[in-house]
């Protein structure tokens, strides 16, 4: 058996990715990772799940859902370590979701100076959550937060 089909422990596991037991087992029952299982009934786990584990963290570190990285990390081939090709193409969805998530925080970093300190509280006239009222011309109640104008249909 090859270094790359070496079968790991999950206290192995836990010492590689510094997760605990427990978390392992989590991501486990939320389909991130996929034990074989001895005669005795031990989990084994691939090398390859360092580097999936790993992304998870990363990828959660970053702002992403468990669910939106176990949808990206399906379309890999279990038993494989993920290829330079795998990882650009997530890479890639993921920084474009950054990307986005990016602009939103600029455009809040952009008006949050007119807001500071200035007590006004008023919904008709707040830059930042409603700039020229353009929500109360939907009706009654919160319209959006944090929305790029051009998404807000008023």
């Amino acid at each position: 058996m090859g270094r790359g089909d070496e079968l790991l422990p999950i206290g192995e596991l836990a010492a590689r990715t510094g997760l605990s037991v427990s978390a392992i087992r989590f991501y486990e029952a939320k389909g991130l990772v996929q034990p074989l299982r001895t005669n005795g009934g031990q989990r084994r786990f691939l090398r390859s799940d360092i580097r999936r584990l790993s992304f998870a963290l990363i990828a959660q570190q970053l702002g992403f859902t468990l669910q939106q990285i176990v949808a990206e990390l399906d379309k890999l081939p279990q038993g494989r370590t993920p290829s330079a090709a795998d990882w650009e193409r997530i890479s890639g969805i993921f920084k474009d979701s950054l990307d986005q998530r990016i602009a939103v925080l600029q455009r809040t970093r952009a008006v949050l100076d007119n807001c500071i300190g200035c007590g006004c509280l008023s919904l008709k006239k707040c830059a930042l959550y409603n700039p020229g009222d353009r929500a109360g011309l939907g009706g009654a109640g919160p319209r959006y937060t944090l929305a790029a104008p051009e998404q807000v249909k008023v």
